[in-house]
């Protein structure tokens, strides 16, 4: 396995833990010893500041929901399609993990909107007993988190 592949797979792996770990104990794993589940808030009623790493990440995600969304809207996208939606998410995730370098405290946020990305893969990939639909929203809703804590120019969430 290439190196490249194998750290971003570690990354993923260290932040996505089991369905049986709380999600605080996987967005601890990122440098962080908090234990409390991480919170969505403003910097002082502004958006966070965000790095080209992680802008580009989310762009990624952002335009592998915005091609997938009509589709799923209309009934078409089968099951190799979630993987390959979950398969960007993580993709994504993982080189954000990598490469972002936010101050700690919006970090910290970040990582509230990472779990509830790296939640969402989980259902698409069919990892869960709730219909891979529900991965698709729950993917859409930590973008237009996303969206509105943190500082992109230009970005607007998929389907919203």
């Amino acid at each position: 396995m290439p190196t490249q592949r194998w750290l971003a797979l570690a990354a993923f792996t260290l932040l996505a833990g089991t369905t049986a770990l709380p999600q605080a104990q996987a967005a601890g794993a990122h440098h962080h010893g908090d234990a409390t589940t991480p919170t969505l808030h403003l910097d002082a009623g502004k958006k966070w500041a965000t790095d080209t790493p992680l802008r580009q990440s989310l762009d990624g995600i952002n335009r592998a929901m915005a091609r997938a969304l009509p589709r799923i809207h209309h009934g078409r996208f089968g099951d190799a399609d979630y993987d390959a939606l979950a398969a960007a998410v993580n993709r994504n995730v993982a080189y954000a993990v990598e490469h972002c370098k936010l101050a700690p405290e919006a970090d910290a946020v970040l990582h509230g909107v990472i779990a509830e990305l790296q939640a969402g893969a989980e259902v698409m990939e069919g990892r869960t007993a709730a219909p891979r639909h529900d991965g698709a929203v729950r993917v859409a809703q930590a973008l237009k988190s996303y969206g509105r804590y943190f500082r992109h120019p230009g970005f607007r969430a998929a389907g919203g």
